[in-house]
C-alpha cells in the first residue's frame, strides 16, 4: 500500500538516499529543504529551519494526510555557527514536529536523525533540559553566551537532545497512535563528512579505521525506511546505532571486555 512520508533535508546526503528509497518501495515523498532537491520528489515544500516564521509558513501548507516523518535535517559542526546548529538540529525540529503530528495518521511514525555524536548525554543531562526549556532566539543566545558553547558541543548537545525528545516523546505519542524512534549513525560518505573529519580528529578517523570505512547514505537510508515503515510496528522510544560498531569498539576497550573474547583476538 502507498504511504505519504514528509523528510526534512531531502536535497542531499541520507535525506535524497530515504527519499528515493521510499519512492522505489511505491510511496510519495513530501520534501521540506532549503532549496529544491534535483531528483523527482512528489512534493517540495521550501523551509529555513532557522526561522521559527518560516517554519510555521511551511508547515501552514501541508493540506494532506502524512504516515509518517523524518527529521533528517542538520548542520555540522562549524566553527561560528553554534546558535544555528542548535536551532536547526534540535529546536527548528521540534517546532516542525509539533506543528506536523496534526497530519499524521493513528499508526503514522516519526524517525528523528539523531548521531553517535549524542551517546554521552547522560553525562550532560541537565545542560540538555536548560536547551529543552528554550522558546526563542534571545533566550538561545543567552544560553550560548551563559554555557559558553562552541561548534562542536553545539552539535553534540543537538544530537544528545535528539535522543533524549524522542525518549520524552515516546509515550506522548503512543497516545495518539504515533511511534517515534531515533537513529544514530556514526561517520556518513556525505558532502559534510570533511567537516566532521576536521571537527573531531582521531575522535571519527580511529574509528573509522577500525569499522574499515564509514557508512554509506543508502546504507541508513534503509534502516529509516524500515523504522518507519508497519513492519517496525513495535519498535517503539529506541535509539539505534548505525555505526558499523563503532560504539561497540568503544564500549568494550571502556569496559575492558577483551576476556571475554578468549583466546581470540581480532586485532
Amino acid at each position: 500500500m502507498s504511504r505519504t512520508y514528509a523528510i526534512t533535508g531531502c536535497a542531499s546526503g541520507i535525506g535524497a538516499a530515504l527519499a528515493q528509497v521510499l519512492q522505489d518501495q511505491g510511496h510519495r515523498v513530501i520534501a521540506f529543504d532549503l532549496v529544491e532537491p534535483q531528483a523527482h520528489i512528489d512534493r517540495f515544500i521550501p523551509i529555513d529551519l532557522n526561522d521559527p516564521a518560516a517554519i510555521d509558513a511551511a508547515t501552514a501548507q501541508l493540506d494532506e494526510p502524512l504516515d509518517g516523518l523524518c527529521n533528517n535535517a542538520g548542520l555540522p559542526p562549524r566553527d561560528g555557527m553554534a546558535a544555528k546548529i542548535l536551532q536547526v538540529n534540535f529546536l527548528g525540529q521540534r517546532q516542525f514536529t509539533q506543528a506536523t503530528v496534526p497530519h499524521l495518521s493513528e499508526d503514522a511514525a516519526i524517525v528523528n536523525m539523531a548521531s553517535r555524536a549524542g551517546h554521552r548525554w547522560h553525562d550532560n543531562l541537565d545542560q540538555i533540559k536548560r536547551l529543552g526549556a528554550l522558546h526563542s532566539g534571545e533566550d538561545l543566545t543567552a544560553f550560548l553566551q551563559a554555557e559558553e558553547i562552541e561548534a562542536i558541543r553545539a552539535y553534540d548537545l543537538s544530537k544528545e537532545a535528539m535522543i533524549l525528545w524522542t525518549m520524552a516523546m515516546t509515550e506522548p505519542m503512543l497516545q495518539r497512535g504515533i511511534r517515534i524512534n531515533s537513529l544514530s549513525p556514526g561517520g556518513v560518505e556525505t558532502a559534510i563528512l570533511d567537516d566532521f573529519r576536521q571537527a573531531f580528529g582521531d575522535r571519527l578517523t580511529r574509528n573509522e579505521k577500525r569499522a574499515g570505512r564509514v557508512g554509506q547514505p543508502d546504507e541508513i537510508a534503509q534502516i529509516a525506511a524500515f523504522a518507519l515503515s508497519p513492519a517496525a510496528a513495535w519498535l517503539k522510544g529506541a535509539d539505534i546505532p548505525i555505526d558499523g560498531g563503532m560504539g561497540a569498539f568503544n564500549m568494550a576497550d571502556a569496559l575492558e571486555l577483551g576476556v571475554l573474547g578468549g583466546a581470540y583476538s581480532g586485532r
